[in-house]
């Protein structure tokens, strides 16, 4: 057994017999077993909000580079996203239609066209520029979804999804339904 699989099966042995200080080094110890932080530069925070609008609800705002699931009693947890660059923000109501784990990802032909290097399909996995999660918004090519480049968090550089760290994405996607009202803002 080589050195980082022995390393693996003794740190998991020790994550399963204690469940608290599983929850505390995993994130920590996966981060740096597998070479990739994804730590949002911009940390998720529970914030205080307008409570007219219903649990469950996401607000995406552009403008600020967050995104706000309302919790209830005037309570959101605020995320760091990535947004479209120039010419591909877009605001709108949707619902969230379908929700993926380690989703595939076929550049839709518009952005082929632009960028003909891209590859025309990829399985989903570490490097899949979706990342762990993804969650699909109505009819449209648009998707709430991870990223491998965590350093993106608050910039403006997609073609008009909503990117996440893997980290954020996961606990956003464990959180929300399919049918979830999503409501982006300029």
């Amino acid at each position: 057994m080589n050195r980082r699989a022995a390393f693996v099966l003794t740190a998991l042995t020790l994550l399963a017999s204690t469940p608290a200080l599983a929850q505390e080094l995993w994130p920590a110890m996966s981060n740096s077993f597998f070479g990739r932080s994804s730590q949002s530069p911009i940390p998720r925070t529970t914030v205080s909000v307008d409570a007219s609008f219903r649990p469950g609800t996401i607000l995406v705002n552009t403008a600020e580079r967050r995104l706000y699931l309302f919790l209830g009693n005037g309570q959101a947890l605020r995320y760091g996203i990535g947004v479209g660059r120039d010419g591909f923000r877009w605001s709108g109501v949707h619902r969230i239609t379908a929700k993926k784990e380690w989703p595939e990802w076929t550049p839709p032909s518009q952005m082929l066209r632009r960028r003909p290097d891209l590859p025309r399909h990829m399985k989903g996995g570490e490097d899949n520029p979706l990342g762990a999660r993804a969650m699909y918004l109505g009819s449209t090519l648009y998707r709430i979804h991870g990223s491998n480049e965590p350093e993106t968090i608050g910039t403006a550089v997609s073609s008009g999804c909503f990117r996440m760290t893997n980290d954020d994405v996961i606990d956003l996607y464990d959180r929300v339904p399919v049918g979830a009202t999503v409501i982006v803002q300029n």
